[in-house]
């Protein structure tokens, strides 16, 4: 993809601009066609390119499924409540535990269960709704790009979008954001199709439709429409690259109507469901998940506080390598919109008002801003190839490929070499054990193979030296590392050692319980909710332990057992994920608190006690 050429190429127009940032003329932006380059069938040699670039994609963003199972901090508890759904047949409805889990729509976690039910392995399908995503993300990126400047900006788009750190890590984790980024890529290339490359009335359709979508998977695709405000400033000024669209009203309500069906495919059985069976959860469901997970977590947030400029930090680390080519990006970007060119403004604009709506509340999450990353990919990829003739950009990435496998091989051998204390701590918080060798082994290979990228391909392929280089990270990081500190936080072996002790006949409850645990158990357990206060929990279990105390035990946190639970009554079942497990029958229960009589502890919920340690 990032073939050096000697003579410095204009990407899109074959017109070499002295200064090499121009990708395209302004000539070229008028009307709404893209221009010849961009309109004209590709060669069989460019849907070769087209189809390596989705191939190598695949290999690298694949890598590694089916090998490992959920970890925290996300991914068991959309994997619990997948599997939730495919147990008690109810897919309208969420539910963690016996709680109705309202924190989103179930449309994630429903992908994930439909992954389940095609391939019969919850280690593939907890994953599969990320890949495909990011997969689909990369192929419309690199279509529009290809529309708007042709086959060689379309693979520079997609290339780019592939080598940043935040879209690769993603799309290897089973968490809601590469789905949701997919459903506002989506709505984007729609509405950019209809308003650069149109009219295009279907596109349009297409594009409300998926933010519908993805409105139904986190509520956030409404805002796939602040597209409208750049375009009707652009359409107001008269800028370049425009769709003559005439107002026809019926078309855009046709938006409107494309939009509140695809919401509706939920809320229609949702609502319909809640008054079928009306009750004070049914009703609590439904203002928590409209409002207090919406107006209320927006206005109010109650975690995840960062400062006003966190995005900035996320920006010039998780977008790496992408935001190293800023210095050239700017004066491009800045000569362009002097220009008019639609075709920058318009996805620049929203890239940008996406970060600023999630700026100004002080909840902030790196993922939050991940769905401008696609758009920014857009806007860079027309003056990639010309930033990257130049010597000073060609140094950047070689020096990035250096620094970060200098950095990578040097930490993986000193923590197998000299055991710093920094690496004894980071093995016992993972009880790693004997596994630590191995995976300074892995630091070490991904340091060398960055190290030989930057040697072979050198200035003159920067590149591709940078392609191939983060590409065998990530590699190395889906067969090899990430499986294994998979298997060392799994509670697998916890689970193992509490069957063993309890037995086949015995029954088992959960209290202050992580969303991890009853994967791995193959009994069917009792739990008194996720987000009841510990206490309550504790005192439900008690009660229902009373009913038959020689049959009945309970996996409690350490944390939570004073003063209730006699500590030299119980049975210590290890470690997992930094937390201390302890088993019990009801002989273990103070006489006090033996009829549910249970005093309200020091912490009460999982974000106590992660603000208390």
């Amino acid at each position: 993809m990032s073939e050096h050429r000697r003579k410095p190429r204009d990407i899109a127009s074959n017109h070499a601009d002295v200064s090499g940032m121009d990708a395209y003329r302004p000539d070229d932006a008028r009307g709404g066609a893209g221009g010849p380059a961009a309109t004209a069938p590709l060669s069989p040699r460019e849907r070769l390119q087209r189809w390596w670039l989705m191939l190598g994609a695949l290999l690298v963003l694949a890598a590694g499924i089916g090998m490992r199972g959920p970890t925290p901090s996300d991914e068991p508890r959309f994997a619990l409540v997948a599997r939730q759904m495919v147990e008690s047949g109810n897919w309208l409805i969420p539910h963690r535990g016996t709680d109705w889990y309202s924190d989103k729509p179930p449309t994630f976690m429903a992908l994930q269960a439909l992954s389940y039910v095609v391939t019969g392995h919850w280690w593939v399908a907890f994953l599969l709704p990320s890949l495909l995503a990011s997969i689909g993300t990369l192929w419309l990126i690199y279509d529009l790009a290809r529309r708007l400047w042709g086959h060689r900006v379309g693979l520079w788009a997609g290339g780019a979008l592939l080598c940043t750190i935040q879209f690769v890590f993603q799309a290897k984790r089973g968490q809601i954001d590469p789905t949701v980024t997919f459903f506002l890529t989506a709505a984007n290339v729609g509405l950019l199709r209809h308003f650069l490359l149109g009219p295009d009335w279907r596109a349009f359709w297409f594009g409300c439709f998926a933010a519908g979508l993805g409105v139904i998977t986190k509520g956030v695709g409404v805002l796939a429409f602040l597209m409208l405000v750049p375009w009707l400033v652009a359409r107001h000024q008269a800028w370049h690259g425009l769709s003559p669209i005439a107002f026809r009203p019926l078309h855009w309500l046709g938006g409107i109507a494309a939009f509140a069906a695809a919401i509706a495919l939920w809320l229609v059985p949702l609502l319909l469901y809640v008054h079928t069976h009306d009750s004070q959860t049914a009703r609590a469901y439904v203002h928590d998940i409209f409002f207090n997970q919406t107006v209320n977590r927006y206005v109010h947030p109650w975690n995840s506080i960062q400062p006003p400029w966190f995005y900035l930090e996320v920006i010039f680390t998780s977008w790496l390598p992408l935001t190293l080519a800023v210095p050239g990006l700017l004066p491009a970007w800045w000569e362009r919109l002097r220009s008019r060119d639609a075709r920058l403004l318009l996805p620049l604009a929203w890239v940008v008002m996406l970060i600023v709506f999630f700026s100004l509340t002080r909840a902030k999450r790196d993922v939050y801003i991940m769905p401008a990353l696609p758009l920014l990919a857009l806007s860079a990829a027309p003056f990639l190839e010309n930033i990257m003739q130049r010597r000073w950009a060609q140094w950047t990435a070689i020096g990035f490929l250096l620094v970060l496998g200098v950095a990578t091989l040097g930490a993986g051998a000193a923590a197998w070499i000299a055991h710093p204390p920094a690496a004894e701590r980071f093995v016992a918080a993972r009880q790693l054990g004997d596994q630590a060798a191995w995976l300074w082994s892995m630091f070490i290979a991904m340091g060398a193979w960055l190290l030989c990228a930057a040697l072979v391909f050198r200035l003159r392929r920067a590149g591709l030296a940078m392609l191939a280089g983060l590409a065998g990270v990530w590699l190395i990081w889906g067969l090899g590392i990430a499986p294994m500190l998979a298997r060392a936080s799994s509670p697998a072996a916890l689970a193992a050692r509490v069957e063993q002790t309890i037995g086949p006949q015995a029954e088992l409850a959960l209290v202050a319980w992580k969303e991890e645990l009853p994967p791995v158990f193959t009994r069917k357990l009792t739990d008194f909710g996720f987000v009841t206060p510990w206490h309550t929990q504790l005192s439900d279990a008690i009660l229902w332990q009373k009913e038959a105390p020689e049959q009945r035990w309970v996996l409690v946190l350490a944390d939570v057992t004073p003063p209730c639970i006699d500590p030299a009554a119980t049975k210590d079942m290890g470690v997992t994920s930094g937390r201390d497990w302890r088993l019990y029958r009801f002989d273990a229960v103070a006489p006090a608190c033996r009829d549910g009589h249970v005093p309200t502890g020091g912490v009460e919920d999982w974000g106590g006690i992660d603000i208390r340690r």
